[in-house]
């Protein structure tokens, strides 16, 4: 059986180099079901190199978030794929992906300039160096690694691909890797900063993509309806995201983009987002794939998804159940007005194990990060001292 699906997906490339000797784009590889995944990234047919870019396949959708992930402020070229003739479907709020969908999120950082050895530039937010007509310029950064996503008929299964040092292919390594990088201009400070840029194994990406810990049940985090809803500039123009899809047929169910969820878009907000809603977005790009009801941390009881009201479930004097040394010598999640007494801005500005959250995806503290919800948490009232009420005294 082994056999027969490598000889199709062979026989699948083999057809698509044909028709790009033709002047077609070649199309991704469908493959919904078996575990002979390619070795290259090249394979998958998503990504293609041209002399000077890393370009998008036919069909495949750039896309970005409202607010993004924080990794060690890398950028991100996100992608999406759905097969011809298929379409995604908005079941219950929710974006449903048909089987052979593949998403792709590639990390990079920009090349400094009259640079040497690895120094890199940071980026700031999710800035992104990708054009929708010409793709990323290879001269111009330091391509890491790419995710995929790829949903086959038993379920979706998450495989990390690592950049090799020519920046010629991305190789399977289901062990993860990792990479000594050196960036600088964090934040506008032209200081160098040495780190170890850690790329998770497969096991690790299951863990924050999948629900009560089951391989079985990993999904997308970063398309949906919330994230999606935003402009993005395309060739044709700038357009909503979720309109996009939808006008090319590839996302049907939402009747109402006006009504649909929308996170703050940070680091650049809209005029009408307040301080608390992109704190909560920013919290819910970065915690609640764990930090809810049926994810891996959800024994905490701190539930950080942008719809939870702003009680003890999300933090509010809630005391910690099992947080150890990750607790900071902070008797609560959030204390009203105090973020040096919140054990929540203790665990997001630590690069310590066993108290640094999340867990995985960073080696480094985002400042920005830090400083939006360190503002967001003095800025609260502390008239009524929910705190000292419930037993908690500073």
């Amino acid at each position: 059986m082994t056999a027969v699906i490598r000889v199709r997906a062979l026989l699948v490339l083999l057809f698509s180099l044909v028709l790009a000797g033709c002047g077609d784009k070649p199309q991704p590889l469908l493959m919904t079901s078996g575990d002979n995944y390619p070795d290259n990234l090249s394979q998958w047919q998503v990504l293609s190199f041209s002399d000077s870019h890393l370009e998008l396949a036919e069909g495949v959708v750039p896309y970005t978030l409202n607010t993004p992930l924080f990794t060690d402020y890398a950028s991100k070229l996100r992608t999406l794929w759905v097969p011809p003739g298929k379409q995604a479907t908005v079941v219950d709020g929710e974006i449903e992906y048909p089987v052979g969908t593949i998403i792709s999120k590639t990390f990079y950082y920009p090349v400094a300039e009259a640079a040497e050895g690895t120094v890199l530039k940071a980026s700031e937010g999710d800035k992104s160096l990708f054009s929708p007509e010409d793709g990323l310029p290879r001269d111009k950064v330091k391509l890491v690694e790419t995710r995929l996503l790829i949903h086959q008929e038993s379920g979706w299964v998450a495989l990390p691909y690592v950049w090799n040092q020519q920046q010629t292919e991305a190789v399977l390594e289901w062990a993860g890797d990792y990479k000594q990088l050196t960036v600088t201009d964090i934040d506008g400070n032209p200081e160098q900063t040495s780190f170890t840029y850690i790329i998770p194994d497969a096991n690790q990406c299951a863990g924050c993509h999948a629900e009560e810990d089951s391989r079985q049940a990993v999904k997308p985090l970063g398309p949906k309806i919330r994230h999606l809803n935003r402009d993005f500039t395309y060739s044709s123009g700038t357009e909503n995201q979720l309109a996009y899809l939808m006008n090319a047929g590839l996302l049907t169910g939402l009747d109402d983009i006006n009504g649909a969820p929308q996170n703050a878009l940070w680091p650049n907000a809209r005029e009408n987002e307040t301080l608390e809603h992109q704190a909560k977005s920013y919290l819910d790009a970065n915690c609640s794939h764990c930090h809810n009801p049926n994810g891996a941390a959800r024994t905490s009881g701190l539930f950080l998804t942008i719809d939870t009201p702003l009680d003890e479930n999300y933090g509010f004097c809630k005391r910690p159940i099992a947080a150890g040394k990750g607790a900071g010598n902070r008797p609560v999640d959030i204390m009203p007005g105090h973020a040096d007494q919140s054990i929540l801005v203790y665990r997001i500005e630590s690069v310590e194990p066993g108290a640094m959250m999340p867990e995985l995806g960073r080696s480094l503290s985002h400042n920005q990060g830090v400083e939006l919800i360190t503002e967001w948490i003095n800025g609260m009232s502390t008239d009524d001292k929910p705190c000292v009420a419930g037993g908690y005294v500073l």
